[in-house]
């Protein structure tokens, strides 16, 4: 039995309701259906990443580091939501005296959150040098700078806290292929005497691995760091490297003073397995900085230091100063 409201419209008017309801049914799905399209297209990129301080600095070789030594946390590693680490750049210069200075230009990206690349470009005014040769050999060198190339590759083995255990440091390996593009000519020039003394190899690939934990439970957060190194390098691979390698410890300590200022001081050992020169080339000594680094925004440190490096070829060099910077993307 049909006793409905709509069953006493007239057929004409129920023909018009029935297409006025279609319509409208179609209509609300259509806005639906619009409305998700449109949904998708205003989120369909990811919200932007966030960028954390850049931090580490760079270090001179063109590691994630300080200036002299490392670190185990990874440069510029990618954020929420990237595939891939975004590159960083930066600039150190080192004033030695007696005319020698050092110039870095470093650069790194990190493909994965795990893996830091990093590529330095080592420049070494020789200052004095060439002169005392002259005066002591009468041999006139070609060479008034030394380049030296990195390249380098580090994975971290452990993230801090992993595993939900607080007292787990950063932990990484890194493997650093250096090329010494003058060594060769100098020591040809010189009669070989480079490689009398055990310094006449111009290739290497140095080996380190580094902790990194940082401390909050102090007043202001306290970073410490701690590596060892297997090198054949001498001056880092500025003066050449030796035929056997050298384990040698290096590290850092950082004090956050404020969110943006950061205090450090740095001692790394130096290879000394040759034999010196008297009045040309002494024997290496290990280097102690002391820096101040200040993070001027998200993209930007600027630091400062001074330094004790001992003997540096013919020169004593204890009142080093230098400053760094670095960008990141």
């Amino acid at each position: 039995m049909k006793s409905s409201s709509f069953a006493r419209v007239p057929e004409s008017n129920q023909k018009l309701l029935r297409s006025t309801i279609a319509l409208a049914l179609l209509a609300t799905a259509s806005s639906a259906t619009l409305a998700q399209a449109e949904d998708l297209t205003t989120n369909a990129p990811p919200a932007k990443a966030d960028k954390g301080p850049p931090l580490p600095l760079h270090q001179i070789e063109g590691n994630g580091g300080i200036f002299a030594t490392l670190s185990a946390y990874i440069t510029n590693p990618p954020r929420d939501g990237e595939a891939v680490g975004r590159p960083a750049a930066g600039f150190s210069y080192v004033n030695i005296s007696h005319g020698q200075s050092l110039y870095a230009l470093t650069t790194t990206v990190s493909p994965w959150e795990r893996l830091e690349t990093g590529f330095a470009y080592n420049g070494f005014n020789l200052g004095n040098l060439p002169a005392d040769v002259l005066s002591a050999t009468g041999v006139k060198l070609d060479q008034q700078t030394v380049a030296l190339y990195n390249a380098n590759a580090r994975l971290q083995l452990l993230k801090e806290n992993e595993f939900d255990q607080k007292w787990i440091p950063a932990l990484t390996f890194g493997t650093h292929f250096k090329y010494n593009n003058d060594t060769a000519s100098i020591n040809q020039q010189l009669g070989g005497a480079l490689s009398t003394i055990g310094v006449g190899g111009n290739t290497d690939v140095d080996f380190t691995l580094y902790a990194s934990k940082l401390f909050t439970g102090l007043p202001r957060p306290v970073l410490l760091e701690l590596g060892g190194r297997a090198t054949k390098g001498v001056w880092n691979g500025l003066l050449g490297f030796t035929p056997d390698y050298q384990f040698l410890f290096e590290g850092n300590v950082a004090v956050f003073v404020t969110d943006n200022l950061i205090l450090a001081a740095e001692f790394r050992q130096q290879n000394q397995d040759y034999q010196p020169i008297p009045g040309l080339i002494g024997t290496a000594s290990n280097w102690v900085t002391i820096d101040a680094a200040y993070i001027i925004n998200k993209h930007l440190t600027v630091a400062v230091g001074y330094g004790h490096f001992g003997t540096v070829l013919n020169n004593e060099a204890n009142a080093v100063w230098g400053l760094t910077t670095k960008y990141e993307f």
